[in-house]
C-alpha cells in the first residue's frame, strides 16, 4: 500500500486543496460517521487495560486513594503543611481529576503509534484513534468516582451538597481541554517520537504548578511578590479546573464560572486547531510508520 492510498479522495486531486475550516468539517463529520469504530475502540481500550493488571480497572480505585494517602503523609504529616481541614479529601479532589488528565494525554500521545499495523492496512479517519483513546479514559474517571463518593459517605458526610451534581459540567470542560492536546500530541508523536517521554516530565512539572497540594487562595499568597508566577496562574487552565471541582466537593460551593467558560472557549479553539493539525499531516502517517 502506498501512501497515496491513505489520502481521501478529496485530497488526491491537485486541483482540490481543502482549506483549514473545510478541513476542521472535514475531520469532525468523518469522525461522527465512525461512531462504531470509536464504540469498538473504546472497549478494545479498556478490556485490554483491565487485562493488563491483576486488579485490572480497580486500579482506577486503588491508584488514587493511594496518591492521596502518600500526599497526606508527606504533606500533611512529615511537612506538617496539611492545614487544610478533611485534608485527605481536599487532595483527592485534585488527584482524580489529574489522573484522567494524565491518562487522557498519554492515551492520546501514543494512539496512532499503537495502531500501525491497522493504519497500514485499511483506511479510516485516524482522527478516531486520539478520540477513542480519550473517550475510554472518560469512562475510567466515572468509574473513578466511586471511591471519591465511597469517601465522602464514609468520612465526610457534611461535605455532600447538591453542587455535586455539577461534576459533569466541570468534567465537560475538561474533556474539550484535554481532548484538544490528546489529538495535537498524537500526531506530533508520529514524527517525533520523543515526544512520550517530554509529555511525561511537563505533566509531572505542572502537576505541582497547579492548586493540586493547595489552593487557589494559596496561589494569590504566592503570586503577590511575582509577577511571572501570577501570570502563570491566572493562564493555567487548571487553576480555574481543579478550583472548580474543589469548590463543588470541598467547599459546597458554585463552580468558578468564569473562569470556567474562559477555559471552554479556548479549549474549543485548540480542538479546532488540534483537528486541522491532525488532518494536514494525517496523509503521510502510512508513509512515515
Amino acid at each position: 500500500m502506498t501512501a497515496s492510498s491513505e489520502v481521501p479522495s478529496s485530497f488526491r486531486s491537485s486541483a482540490i486543496r481543502p482549506g483549514p475550516l473545510a478541513l476542521i468539517r472535514i475531520g469532525v463529520t468523518e469522525t461522527l460517521s465512525r461512531r462504531r469504530l470509536i464504540a469498538y475502540l473504546i472497549r478494545a481500550d479498556l478490556k485490554k487495560t483491565g487485562a493488563d493488571t491483576l486488579l485490572g480497572n480497580l486500579w482506577w480505585v486503588l491508584d488514587p486513594l493511594l496518591q492521596m494517602l502518600v500526599y497526606y503523609v508527606l504533606v500533611g504529616i512529615i511537612l506538617g503543611r496539611g492545614r487544610y481541614e478533611d485534608y485527605p479529601l481536599f487532595i483527592f479532589t485534585a488527584i482524580l481529576p489529574w489522573k484522567w488528565f494524565t491518562e487522557t494525554i498519554q492515551g492520546g500521545t501514543g494512539s496512532v503509534l499503537t495502531a500501525e499495523r491497522l493504519i497500514k492496512q485499511i483506511y479510516f479517519p485516524k482522527l478516531v484513534l486520539p478520540l477513542a483513546a480519550s473517550a475510554s479514559s472518560v469512562v475510567s474517571f466515572a468509574f473513578g468516582l466511586l471511591p471519591l463518593i465511597a469517601l465522602m459517605l464514609l468520612a465526610y458526610p457534611t461535605r455532600i451538597t447538591p453542587w455535586l451534581l455539577l461534576i459533569p459540567v466541570v468534567a465537560v470542560v475538561q474533556a474539550a481541554f484535554g481532548l484538544s492536546i490528546a489529538i495535537a500530541v498524537g500526531a506530533i508523536n508520529v514524527f517525533y517520537r520523543d515526544i512520550g517521554n517530554i509529555s511525561r516530565h511537563v505533566l509531572r512539572f505542572w502537576f505541582y504548578l497547579s492548586p493540586t497540594l493547595y489552593s487557589v487562595e494559596d496561589i494569590h499568597t504566592i503570586a503577590k511578590g511575582n509577577a511571572l508566577i501570577k501570570r502563570w496562574y491566572e493562564l493555567n487552565p487548571f487553576t480555574h479546573i481543579l478550583g472548580s471541582y474543589r469548590n463543588l466537593i470541598y467547599y459546597g460551593t458554585a463552580p468558578d464560572w468564569v473562569g470556567l467558560g474562559a477555559v471552554f472557549v479556548v479549549a474549543l479553539v485548540l480542538l479546532a486547531l488540534a483537528i486541522l493539525l491532525f488532518k494536514r499531516v494525517e496523509p503521510t502517517f502510512a508513509k512515515v510508520l
